[in-house]
């Protein structure tokens, strides 16, 4: 068992890893590639549309084949495809083809860990295994910070690209040797369908924190904070690993942190709605920040980080109303709105700065610009969520299984 997860965490470190590089990435690549800011925009959000969309497939396939087969075969192709193209990338196309490409490799990852624990652990403790396996995954961030802008200082970013592509395909070829898929259970089994969950009224109030409570993190740890302290501060490559990589940290601690705090209070909807009420306080601090407080901005992307590392209990709020032969189109339908929550947000993140930031504007223009379409879309997602039916730890919500799945 350990070595098993031992691999599926480190094909997560390295999903959390390529989805987070491109805002160290992101200097080097406009000056060798001359691409800009507004095309690695595209880019990254061509990682988070694809593995979105891929979301819909891999639910079927892990509830069929399993996810030794799912995970390995996929990140082998796109993971270790995806970042060959990458590596030999010379324009903003391939650039953006590479990240689509890789946005596959990792889709299944995270699924078909969830997936086992949901098949060997009581649901009590879903919350606390998830978010110790994301804290421990997010380090994979923390990699993508200064580590990676110290290594591409060493031996520039395309070696650094083959190196990737050598362990994402070990790592493959782990967790189809070492995997096994869960015991006693009947997964070619094919009962329900995404329509039956999509009918689930429960989740309609939860789909929309789950849209936002990851997208604001991830869109500025994985790509607007280095063009923003480059433009803004005129910060250098190393000067943004620095920053980034506190944030990243944040982000492993908030992991670790949340993941008890639904068994300490018994509720899982007042955690998530509290921490991602933590991250609106310091979007608005953003916006009103003066540009010279570089110290302010720095915490206030670690507050970000940090308080946005809510994942893992929205998606045992989320989880709670699916029933468990139907666990792998259950997770993977919520983890499409997380991360095709993220990768919409990334495009519009591109247009909205680009578009702030135009006929002669200040390059902070953009930026304001930004930090309000991020707040006021997390500030809705709240208003919805409010609404929407609690799921204490270890007990069954009222009348999940009545209005469910019906046969």
């Amino acid at each position: 068992m350990i070595l098993e997860f031992g691999f599926l965490l480190s094909a997560y470190l390295l999903s959390q890893f390529y989805r987070s590089f491109l805002a160290v990435l992101a200097p080097v690549l406009i000056d060798e590639l001359g691409v800009s800011a507004t095309d690695l925009s595209y880019a990254s959000a061509a990682w988070f549309i694809v593995f979105a969309l891929a979301q819909f497939p891999i639910g079927a396939w892990l509830d069929r084949f399993g996810p030794r087969r799912t995970a390995s075969i996929l990140l082998a192709i796109g993971g270790g495809g995806g970042i060959a193209l990458f590596a030999a990338a010379d324009s903003a196309p391939v650039l953006i083809i590479a990240m689509g490409f890789i946005g596959l490799g990792c889709a299944p990852v995270l699924m078909a860990s969830f997936f086992l624990f949901t098949h060997r652990f009581s649901d009590a403790k879903f919350a606390s295994l998830a978010a110790s396996f994301v804290g421990l995954g997010t380090l994979g961030n923390v990699l993508g910070s200064e580590p990676l802008a110290a290594t591409i200082e060493w031996f520039g970013w395309r070696p650094v690209g083959w190196g990737l592509f050598v362990i994402t395909i070990v790592t493959a070829v782990g967790i189809f040797l070492l995997v096994r898929d869960p015991e006693n259970e009947n997964i070619s089994e094919n009962k329900g369908s995404l329509l039956d969950l999509i009918k689930v009224r429960e989740l309609w109030f939860i789909f929309p924190i789950i849209f936002m409570g990851y997208g604001v993190a991830a869109g500025i740890r994985g790509l607007w904070a280095g063009p923003y302290l480059a433009d803004i501060f005129g910060f250098e490559t190393t000067e943004i690993g620095r920053v980034t990589l506190y944030m990243a940290l944040a982000l492993v601690a908030g992991s670790f942190a949340y993941g008890p705090l639904d068994r300490i209070f018994g509720t899982r909807k007042w955690v998530v709605f509290t921490g991602n009420a933590g991250v609106l306080v310091a979007l608005f601090y953003l916006l009103f920040a003066s540009e010279k407080n570089e110290l302010g901005v720095t915490f206030a992307f670690v507050a970000i980080g940090f308080f946005g590392s809510a994942y893992a209990v929205q998606m045992a709020h989320g989880k709670a109303f699916v029933p468990s032969y139907m666990t792998g189109r259950g997770v993977t339908l919520l983890n499409f709105f997380s991360i095709g929550g993220a990768g919409l947000m990334q495009s519009l993140s591109g247009l909205t700065v680009e578009g702030f930031s135009q006929d002669g504007a200040l390059p902070a223009s953009g930026y304001h610009a930004l930090f309000l379409l991020y707040a006021v879309s997390l500030g809705l997602a709240l208003l919805v969520y409010m609404f929407s039916t609690d799921a204490k730890p270890g007990s069954q919500p009222k009348g999940q299984k009545a209005r469910a799945i019906r046969q």
